[in-house]
């Protein structure tokens, strides 16, 4: 379960690089469409966060 939420927060950050490339460049339309990412981002991180503290919770597998 972490992994895959791990794996689901890293596909976010690699969709968000063009925008923020091209926001970089002074592309406005670009930047609001990576502040939609970042948005994005945060989400899947904290499932990451819930992910590990769920993983805490359950006794290790043997």
């Amino acid at each position: 379960m972490i992994m895959n939420s791990y794996e689901e927060l890293l596909r976010v950050v690699n969709a968000a690089r063009e925008d923020i490339e091209k926001a970089h460049g002074g592309n406005r339309a670009a930047g609001t469409r990576a502040r939609k990412h970042m948005q994005t981002v945060r989400a899947a991180a904290q499932e990451v966060r819930k992910a590990i503290l769920a993983g805490r919770e359950q006794p290790p597998a043997a």
